[in-house]
């Protein structure tokens, strides 16, 4: 029987042996043929799906997506061409473009807090020019960007 066991397997990928079983648990991984010792072989493609794995996870691809992705590619037992990774890209970076777009906004924020010296929360929350986003009626919260201008809902007076 040709292939690696799960030391070797989890050496070559950069991951622990754990992670290699958590993966075969949530069905990431096929489950691997046995030695005649009880031992897990794993086919050297193995490597190559858990780099993939990471490589997707460090680019914000939850393992539900990832799944996903390897389920889709493997439906029939054969590899399938492209089913859905540009849409699916394409999602992930729209994501991140909204994350990151709440982010920069958070940041102006927090500049123009800096900015306007704000040192006391209460103080701040009763004033009309405080930069964070108090809200006193419901209604939605100011943003500001650190030159001052409004970055998302209307200014409060």
């Amino acid at each position: 029987m040709t292939g690696l066991r799960s030391g070797q397997v989890a050496r070559a990928a950069g991951v622990n042996i754990q992670t290699l079983r958590y993966y075969e648990r949530r069905g990431l991984l096929a489950a691997p043929e046995r030695s005649l010792g009880g031992h897990r072989i794993y086919p050297e493609r193995t490597v190559t799906v858990l780099r993939l794995i990471k490589a997707a996870q460090r680019l914000g691809f939850t393992l539900v997506e990832v799944a996903d992705l390897l389920a889709a590619m493997r439906i029939g037992g054969e590899r399938r061409p492209g089913v859905g990774l540009r849409a699916r890209t394409e999602a992930k970076l729209a994501e991140i473009e909204a994350e990151l777009a709440e982010l920069t906004a958070r940041r102006d924020t927090l500049r123009a807090a800096v900015a306007a010296g704000c040192d006391d929360l209460l103080a701040c929350s009763e004033s009309p020019s405080c930069p964070l986003p108090f809200s006193h009626d419901g209604a939605a919260e100011n943003t500001m960007a650190a030159d001052g201008s409004q970055v998302g809902a209307a200014r409060r007076e």
